[in-house]
């Protein structure tokens, strides 16, 4: 019974390593080689084949972050994560709050930081389980640990879906106003950056009024930023 016990303890222990050993190896690959793809745009394309639509195109563009309006960067971070310069990977302020709602029985508002979400496109899958935010977290503390915050912007900007089959800021940028990454301006990154919570109901393109008062937010929120906070990113 004993000899089972432990045969059963050094094959977790191997597969705890390998999975480290996987895990550590292709976040430390990833800081220096861009991203062909990421586990969100592999599922939407495989859903689109499966569900057979006629009508999906897939775009996706990599550009490097020096090719991305700093107003579209701006704009995420007055959105989606306000304190991403300072944090190391978790915005516990915000992860209390949500907490406390949950607990109240409010609506919870997301509290991922750009890394978690970093994390969760190129490695994961959608949804709310406390497994796959655990294994979230684990891969934002790798990246956190292995990447500068301009790399993590970059990367995030190039595999953020922003319309259905849209993945990336050029993509998107070239799609819904004919220009460049590089072109955006504050209007442009605003209302990009409105759709981010959920870019395939949440459109680009005759935005709804929702959408339209998510990008005044986001605007006021941009001056009250300033162009600064992203000089290093």
């Amino acid at each position: 019974m004993r000899s089972i016990i432990g045969k059963i303890a050094r094959c977790l222990l191997w597969l705890l390593l390998g999975w480290f050993t996987l895990t550590v190896g292709a976040v430390l690959l990833l800081r220096f080689v861009d991203p062909p793809t990421s586990a969100f745009m592999v599922r939407d394309r495989f859903d689109a084949w499966w569900n057979d639509e006629p009508r999906y195109q897939f775009r996706h563009s990599w550009v490097d972050g020096d090719r991305i309006s700093a107003q579209l960067k701006l704009a995420v971070i007055a959105s989606e994560d306000q304190k991403f310069p300072d944090h190391y990977g978790f915005d516990l302020a915000s992860i209390n709050d949500a907490l406390e709602a949950r607990e109240n029985g409010r609506r919870v508002r997301g509290a991922s930081t750009i890394t978690q979400q970093v994390a969760k496109n190129l490695f994961l899958w959608p949804g709310q389980n406390w497994l796959r935010k655990g294994i979230e977290a684990y891969f934002a503390v790798l990246i956190e640990a292995f990447w500068s915050k301009r790399r993590i912007m970059e990367v995030y900007l190039n595999v953020a879906e922003f319309g259905r089959g849209t993945y990336g800021a050029e993509a998107a940028a070239r799609r819904f106003f004919k220009k460049t990454a590089a072109q955006l301006n504050a209007d442009d990154a605003a209302l990009m950056a409105a759709v981010l919570p959920n870019p395939v109901r949440l459109r680009i393109v005759s935005p709804s009024m929702y959408v339209k008062s998510r990008q005044t937010f986001i605007l006021r929120q941009m001056r009250g930023l300033g162009i600064q906070t992203v000089k290093e990113l």
